[in-house]
């Protein structure tokens, strides 16, 4: 699977992306949504749940590298999570913050949706947005997304407020 934007090309994260992955998911400003950095087993078992989603699911986060230097600066996909007791196809993204401020993560969300819409035949796509985090939610809104609920995630020993964001296929 490869996806391919403007900007942006969207392929499967290898081993190979650690270092960038660990990047991202090490950094204390990145990672507050999420109770602060990963440890370095952390790093490991997020690595392994993609690989294992892409056998298992077909999809899943996928590293987001620029088309002209082909550097890895975040990763977007389509996971399955749950919500209220339900499954659902959750758009999600994280980007290194160098490359923050930029277009990048809604560029790679409105791609990622698209993916989902279209070659997963998904009604619906959700973004989880921890309710602290603007920058999700606008990344979410600037996807068509809406506020469709709120629900709390219990994550690192916390108890983490979150709004379930979605946005419906359009009829065709």
């Amino acid at each position: 699977m490869q996806m391919e934007t403007d900007r942006l090309v969207l392929r499967r994260i290898t081993g190979d992306d650690r270092p960038a992955l660990a990047a991202i998911l090490q950094d204390s400003v990145t990672m507050s949504a999420y109770e602060g950095p990963f440890a370095d087993a952390e790093v490991d078992a997020w690595l392994a749940r993609m690989l294992t989603r892409y056998q298992r699911d077909g999809f899943g986060m996928w590293a987001v590298t620029l088309r002209d230097t082909c550097a890895m600066i975040g990763q977007c996909g389509i996971t399955l999570q749950d919500q209220a007791g339900t499954k659902v196809h959750e758009v999600g993204y994280l980007f290194n913050r160098e490359y923050w401020h930029q277009g990048y993560a809604t560029e790679a969300a409105a791609a990622s949706r698209d993916f989902a819409f279209a070659e997963l035949g998904v009604h619906t796509v959700f973004a989880h947005v921890r309710d602290t985090n603007l920058a999700s939610m606008n990344v979410a809104i600037r996807i068509g997304m809406t506020v469709r609920s709120r629900f709390a995630k219990h994550y690192r020993g916390v108890e983490m407020p979150h709004l379930a964001f979605g946005v419906d296929r359009p009829a065709t």
